[in-house]
C-alpha cells in the first residue's frame, strides 16, 4: 500500500508541477510567431512502463492557433482499442489574452469507430473533439490518461510537430520498473537526462523555444532538422503472445509463429492450383499463373482486429471469402505457391517509409506486407494487394529499401530491388508536319516503364471520357485540338504502357517581322525553377530516379528555310544529367532531348546547387529555332 501511495504521489506531483499555464499570446517570443501557423505552448508526455504488458500514459498539450491555416491543429484525435483505454479527458479553449472561453464536457467528446474507407474489420476507436473559434489567435488545451493492457511499442517524441509549427516548450518523460528493458533511438545531438528514482529508471527529453521550419521544396521530412526520440520495449506481451525486439531475428520469429499452420488450403483450392499449373514448365510460369489467379479472384480489404493487425487471416478463410488485407493476401499467395511446390517468404515492409534500421529492431518501421519468392537464379517480389501490378513489380514506394524477411529461423533484413533511372523511363517520339497555312499535325507516341508506368497507370485504367479530360488539362501544347488517343498495356506481365495521341494546332509558330520562331521542345519542358533558399534546414530528393528520352521531328512548311538553330547542350551534375541535340537536314529539324535525375538524398547545403542545375535545364528547354522565307 505504501508503494502504491508513493507512485501516485510522484505521478500527481509530475502532472501538477507542469500544469501551470499562462496562454496570453503576447507572452510568446516574437521569434516563434514568425511564419508560424501555430505554436505548441506546452506539451508534456509521461509514460510509466509497469510490466511487459501494462503501462500508463499521461498527456497534456496546449496549442495557440495563430491563423486559419492552423485550424487543423485545433482538434484532439486519440485512438484506442481493446488493449487500451482513454479516460480523465479535459479540454479547454482560451482567447488571445489567455482568458478561458469554455471548458468542454464529456458529452462534447465523440467516441467513434476508426474504421477507414478500405477497412471492413477494425476494432480501433477514436476519442475526437474539434475546437471551434472564429477569432484569431486562440489557444486550445487538452489532457488525458491512457492505460495499456498489451504493449508492442511506446509513443515517440518530436520536438517540432510539423512545418510552420513552432514549439515553446515540450518534454517526454519515460519511467520504467526494475527488471524491464527498453532501448531508444534518438536524433543526433538530442540530450537524454536519466535518473534513478528508487528502483525505477527515468529518462527525459525536452526542448524550449524552437522557431518554425518552413515547408521546403523537395523536402524528405523534418527528421534531420529537429530532435526526436523513438522508444521500444525489448520484451513484450500482446494478445496472449510474447516476444522481444532484441533483434530483427527474434521479432521475425514472433511473426513466423503467428502464422504457424495458417497456410492450409481447402481441397477444392488445391485441386484448382494443380489444374492451373498442369501445363507450366518452369517455376516462373507457375508463379505467373498463380499470381494472375490471385489478382483476378481476390480483393484488398483491411483487417485490424487485435492480433489480426499482425497475424494474417488463414489462407483457408481467404479461399472462402476472396478478400483479405496485405498480410492475408500475401499469406494466401504463399499457400498457393506452396501447393505448387514453390517456397516463398513473407516480407514485412515500410511502404513509402524509410528503410528499416538494421541495428534497431522495433515496431513502427513497417506498415505493409508483400511476398518474396527466391528461385535458383533470381528472386521475385510480389505485391499481392494490387489487381493491376505486373508480376514482380512492387512499385517505387516499396523499392530499394531494407525490409524484414520472415523465415523458419526468424527475421532477416534483406533489400528490395532498386529501380534505376533507366528503368523508370519515358521514351517519346513526336512527329510534327506543318502545312502551308501554318497548321501543324502532331503525332505523339510515348512509352512509360516502371515508376513512370506507375505514375501514369491511373489514366490507363480511366474511362475514355476521363482520359480525354486528363489529356486536355495536361498537354501544354499551344492551341492544341485533340484528334485521337489510345492507351495500352500490351503485355500485362510487364510494367510498361504506351500512349498514342494526335493533335492539330495553328499556334506552334510565332511570327516576328519577317521571321518565324519555333520553340523546339514541344512536350516535355521544365516550366519553372524552385526558388533558392538560404540556410535551408531539411534534406531533399526527387521522388524517384528517372530518365526521359524525347525525339521530335519537324517537317517545316514549304517556302521557309532554317536561319538559326541552337547549338547542342550538355549539362552534368551529381543531381543528374541533361543533353539536347539539334539537327537540320532537308528542311527537317530533329530534336533529341535526354534528362536523367537521381533520387539520392542530398543535404540542405546542396540545395542551391540543385536549383542552378534546374535553372540550366529550364533555359535549355526554351531554345528556339528561327525560320525565314526562302529566297
Amino acid at each position: 500500500m505504501k508503494k502504491l501511495t508513493i507512485a501516485l504521489f510522484f505521478t500527481c506531483l509530475w502532472f501538477n508541477a507542469n500544469s501551470q499555464s499562462n496562454y496570453d499570446v503576447s507572452k510568446i517570443p516574437e521569434a516563434l510567431t514568425k511564419n508560424a501557423i501555430a505554436v505548441i505552448r506546452n506539451e508534456e508526455m509521461f509514460f510509466d512502463f509497469k510490466s511487459a504488458s501494462t503501462g500508463q500514459q499521461d498527456y497534456k498539450i496546449a496549442v495557440t492557433i495563430l491563423n486559419k491555416a492552423g485550424d487543423d491543429l485545433a482538434e484532439m484525435n486519440e485512438d484506442y482499442d481493446k488493449f487500451s483505454s482513454i479516460y480523465n479527458i479535459k479540454a479547454t479553449i482560451y482567447d488571445a489574452n489567455g482568458k478561458k472561453i469554455k471548458d468542454y464536457k464529456s458529452s462534447d467528446i465523440k467516441d467513434q469507430s476508426l474504421i477507414s474507407d478500405y477497412s471492413m474489420f477494425e476494432d480501433n476507436r477514436l476519442k475526437f473533439l474539434k475546437f471551434y473559434n472564429i477569432t484569431y489567435p486562440y489557444t486550445i488545451e487538452y489532457s488525458y490518461s491512457k492505460d495499456y493492457k498489451g504493449i508492442l511499442s511506446f509513443p515517440s517524441w518530436y520536438a517540432l510537430k510539423g512545418y510552420n509549427i513552432a514549439t515553446e516548450k515540450s518534454s517526454y518523460t519515460f519511467r520504467k520498473n526494475a527488471g524491464l528493458n527498453i532501448k531508444y533511438l534518438a536524433s543526433n545531438n538530442t540530450k537524454t537526462d536519466s535518473v534513478k528514482i528508487g528502483d525505477k529508471m527515468q529518462y527525459k527529453w525536452s526542448c524550449i523555444n524552437l522557431p518554425v521550419i518552413e515547408k521546403e521544396p523537395y523536402s524528405v521530412g523534418l527528421e534531420n532538422a529537429t530532435d526526436w526520440v523513438k522508444v521500444s520495449p525489448t520484451q513484450f506481451e500482446y494478445d496472449n503472445t510474447t516476444g522481444n525486439f532484441d533483434s530483427w531475428k527474434n521479432f521475425g520469429a514472433w511473426i513466423y509463429k503467428l502464422n504457424e499452420n495458417g497456410n492450409v488450403l481447402p481441397i477444392t483450392t488445391k485441386d484448382k492450383v494443380q489444374s492451373l499449373i498442369k501445363d507450366a514448365k518452369t517455376p516462373k510460369e507457375k508463379i505467373k499463373i498463380l499470381y494472375n489467379h490471385l489478382q483476378q479472384n481476390t480483393r484488398y480489404v483491411s483487417v485490424q482486429l487485435g492480433i489480426g493487425g499482425f497475424k494474417p487471416i488463414l489462407a483457408e478463410k481467404v479461399a472462402q471469402v476472396n478478400y483479405g488485407d496485405c498480410k492475408a493476401l500475401s499469406n494466401y499467395m504463399k499457400a498457393l505457391l506452396f501447393e505448387a511446390g514453390i517456397k516463398s517468404n513473407l516480407i514485412v515492409i515500410g511502404n513509402g517509409m524509410p528503410s528499416m534500421n538494421p541495428k534497431y529492431s522495433s515496431m513502427g518501421q513497417a506498415n505493409h506486407m508483400i511476398l518474396c519468392v527466391p528461385l535458383e537464379k533470381d528472386t521475385t517480389f510480389l505485391e499481392c494487394t494490387s489487381q493491376h501490378s505486373p508480376m514482380g513489380f512492387i512499385g517505387y514506394d516499396n523499392a530499394d529499401r531494407n525490409v524484414l524477411m520472415i523465415t523458419e529461423d526468424g527475421g532477416k533484413i534483406v533489400h528490395t530491388p532498386a529501380y534505376l533511372a533507366k528503368d523508370n523511363y519515358q521514351n517519346r517520339k513526336t512527329k510534327v508536319i506543318f502545312k502551308e497555312d501554318g497548321l501543324a499535325e502532331i503525332a505523339i507516341n510515348s512509352s512509360y516503364g516502371n515508376a513512370q508506368f506507375e505514375d501514369n497507370m491511373g489514366i490507363l485504367l480511366a474511362e475514355p471520357v476521363e482520359q480525354r479530360k486528363i489529356i486536355n488539362e495536361n498537354n501544354g501544347i499551344p492551341g492544341a485540338e485533340l484528334i485521337a488517343f489510345k492507351f495500352e498495356q500490351a503485355d500485362k506481365a510487364k510494367p510498361v504502357m504506351t500512349e498514342d495521341i494526335s493533335f492539330k494546332s495553328t499556334q506552334l509558330l510565332t511570327k516576328g517581322a519577317d521571321k518565324i520562331f519555333l520553340t523546339i521542345n514541344l512536350m516535355n519542358r521544365k516550366e519553372s525553377v524552385p526558388a533558392k533558399i538560404e540556410n535551408r534546414k531539411t534534406h531533399f530528393a526527387v521522388s524517384f530516379s528517372y530518365q526521359d528520352d524525347d525525339e521530335i521531328t519537324y517537317n517545316l512548311p514549304k517556302g521557309y528555310a532554317i536561319e538559326f538553330l541552337p547549338k547542342d547542350i550538355n549539362i552534368t551534375s551529381e543531381f543528374g544529367s541533361y543533353s539536347a541535340k539539334f539537327i537540320a537536314k532537308d528542311n527537317v529539324i530533329t530534336y533529341a532531348r535526354t534528362q536523367m535525375m537521381t533520387a539520392k538524398k542530398f543535404p540542405p547545403e546542396k540545395y542551391n546547387e540543385f536549383v542552378e542545375f534546374n535553372k540550366k535545364i529550364y533555359q535549355a528547354d526554351k531554345q528556339k529555332a528561327i525560320l525565314a522565307k526562302a529566297p
